[in-house]
């Protein structure tokens, strides 16, 4: 693997910022300084950053996918004594949930103790896309209340970003929003006269729950957690959604 790509994986930074740690020459690899991003390297191999060895500096971070069941809350703890979503992964490291999602929406949530890569997926400025699938009342949805989601609703908040949305059945729907508003979403869709009945998070950047039963999870690999760090833009956005 690729010097740069290794120290990615192992949550010391980006892989662009970490071929800016290799360019000044902040990286050795078996005590000697490397300045070449892409010097192959292995597990074996002994890789540290400002003289500190990566494993015992950094070690490597842990990022899981969890579907989120109805009723848990999206927070590390809970003032109320409710069942948060870090309860359902069980073992020694602190994780955090990457944003949030309302007791009552469902779905893809991501769990991680790697604090810049959260930055990443949560950070309007990213854009990173995350996608819905809503079951509404008073069916159908006719093109007019299709229309004003797709080129943007005005919330008390503010307008929103134009969604992509497509019609799955007369009562269902996917969105996509880049946003991350407070219950942006049931907002939205009670603006044009179809509130939620139940609203599911199925996909967060390059990310599908796909079969994964409610309140199960898994740890991502590493050329997920790869593609989670490619995932979005950096561009210059608005506000940061819970479902």
């Amino acid at each position: 693997m690729r010097l740069a790509k290794q120290l990615a994986h192992a949550g010391v930074a980006s892989r662009r910022a970490a071929e800016q740690l290799v360019f000044a020459g902040r990286v050795t690899v078996g005590g000697e300084v490397v300045r070449d991003p892409a010097r192959d390297v292995t597990e074996q191999d002994e890789i540290a950053v400002d003289r500190k060895p990566v494993a015992a500096a950094e070690g490597a971070r842990a990022v899981y996918l969890v579907n989120k069941p109805a009723g848990v809350v999206s927070t590390a703890h809970d003032t109320h004594g409710r069942r948060t979503i870090v309860d359902l992964v069980k073992g020694d490291r602190r994780l955090y949930p990457v944003g949030r999602l309302d007791a009552d929406t469902t779905g893809l949530i991501l769990l991680t103790d790697d604090g810049e890569l959260a930055y990443r997926l949560t950070h309007p400025s990213f854009e990173v896309p995350k996608v819905y699938r809503a079951v509404v009342r008073n069916p159908p949805v006719r093109e007019p209340a299709l229309r004003r989601l797709r080129e943007g609703v005005e919330l008390e908040d503010g307008r929103t970003s134009p969604a992509k949305v497509r019609r799955i059945a007369p009562g269902e729907l996917e969105l996509t929003i880049h946003e991350g508003r407070k219950r942006q979403v049931r907002r939205m869709l009670d603006l044009v006269g179809h509130r939620a009945e139940t609203l599911e998070r199925v996909a967060f950047g390059p990310l599908r729950l796909g079969t994964l039963p409610p309140g199960g999870h898994r740890r991502l690999s590493a050329a997920e957690v790869e593609r989670l760090r490619g995932s979005g833009r950096a561009t210059r956005g608005r506000s940061g959604s819970r479902g």
